[in-house]
């Protein structure tokens, strides 16, 4: 027997919906790279850690807005009309869900940024330290060595 379909695979129109509803609340790191890089309209990135977090290292761009303070600050620094991609530490972390549920909250549209830090530091994206912009290297188990796109 096979572990795989012990459970059968959902139908087809239940799949097409599943995963497009996924897109909908989802993004990666590599598809927010590409809006940073290309400075696409309508977007906001927003580091949902703590300072001291923030401070060890963050995504070029992004801006700092722990969970806890989205409630009150949030109009203040975000306009209503973007799409706000919230992001925490990593896979293991759920403080951007966290944030993306404070965002939802308030009427933003918003997505969690799959991933988090973690894998866009992994995937040797620029990270804003205290001593400037630096890139780590590209891990292979994250994406491709030689620099381009996995195009998936």
């Amino acid at each position: 027997m096979s572990a795989v379909t012990s459970v059968a695979a959902a139908p087809n129109s239940a799949a097409l919906a599943h995963f497009a509803a996924r897109l909908t609340f989802e993004t990666d790191v590599s598809d927010v790279a590409a809006d940073l890089e290309s400075g696409a309209p309508g977007v906001v990135v927003v580091d949902s850690r703590s300072g001291e977090s923030w401070n060890q290292g963050h995504i070029a761009g992004a801006l700092h807005l722990p969970t806890a303070e989205i409630a009150a600050r949030a109009r203040t620094l975000i306009p209503e009309d973007v799409t706000v991609v919230t992001y925490c530490w990593g896979p293991g972390c759920n403080g951007a869900t966290r944030a993306a549920l404070e965002f939802a909250k308030l009427g933003y549209r918003v997505k969690e940024m799959i991933g988090g830090f973690e894998y866009w530091s992994r995937e040797g994206f620029p990270v804003e330290t205290s001593d400037g912009v630096v890139r780590n290297p590209v891990d292979a188990l994250t994406a491709p060595v030689s620099g381009i796109a996995c195009a998936c």
